[in-house]
């Protein structure tokens, strides 16, 4: 079984431009990102995928293989779709960008989840809200998902809303995926759906399409570098619990 990491990357981001460049403790991000992914025990190899020639050069310079992508692709699915289409494998991994602290054995748990049962399409994460002002934090995706750990839906608000109670544990999005090749070559061959729009969470397209994503709750410190002073949260992070 082979089973490849694609971390996507663009410089162009409205509200951090250049973030997978941005440097962490003498490092940039995309470099943290690709130690922690590389660590995983199932990945035959861990890739970047960018149309970016500031970070094709970096990468080229920290030995990290790169699979440059069209300019043209609207978020991380759809640059990981690319890549796949260049890179022979069984599963495809989405390993977020800018989470520079993502544990390894969190990951090993989304590879897992399509190891044990190969029904599975398309698999994800979610943990548990610590801080209730998460809960209202738009820069934060909330999970629901069915008793068979189906995903229901993704979304920036409070969901669901506790109208009778508020004795309920919210969980959040970790920005990790794996696929199956057959849901890749569907996604980019899929519209952008209402909900997609709305939202902007790209996963949502294939819940719009009728595919099950399957869901599984882990504990993680991970630290998701959205602004400035995320970016601050993870060098205090490294420099607590060392680094390389």
């Amino acid at each position: 079984m082979r089973v490849v990491g694609i971390i996507p990357a663009r410089y162009a981001s409205s509200r951090f431009p250049g973030k997978p460049l941005a440097d962490i403790c003498g490092k940039p991000m995309i470099w943290w990102v690709y130690q922690q992914a590389k660590n995983v025990r199932e990945f035959t190899r861990v890739y970047v995928a960018t149309d970016d020639k500031r970070i094709e050069d970096v990468c080229v310079d920290y030995d990290i293989p790169v699979v440059m992508t069209s300019e043209s692709c609207r978020n991380g699915t759809e640059r990981i779709a690319e890549a796949a289409s260049k890179l022979h494998a069984d599963i495809y991994v989405n390993i977020q960008g800018d989470e520079p602290v993502l544990e390894p054995s969190v990951i090993q748990t989304v590879v897992n989840i399509m190891l044990e049962d190969d029904s599975v399409k398309c698999a994800t994460l979610k943990m548990k809200i610590q801080h209730p002002v998460d809960v209202v934090n738009n820069t934060i995706t909330k999970v629901v998902n069915d008793k068979n750990g189906n995903l229901l839906f993704l979304s920036r608000s409070p969901i669901p809303y506790p109208k009778a109670s508020v004795d309920y544990d919210y969980y959040k999005h970790i920005g990790l995926y794996a696929y199956r090749f057959d849901v890749l070559k569907m996604y980019n061959s899929m519209s952008v759906g209402e909900l997609e729009k709305a939202e902007d969470i790209e996963i949502l397209r294939l819940l719009e399409n009728g595919i099950k994503v399957q869901v599984r709750e882990v504990d993680s410190n991970s630290i998701a570098v959205d602004t400035e002073k995320d970016l601050e949260r993870v060098r205090e992070y490294l420099q607590f619990h060392g680094r390389d």
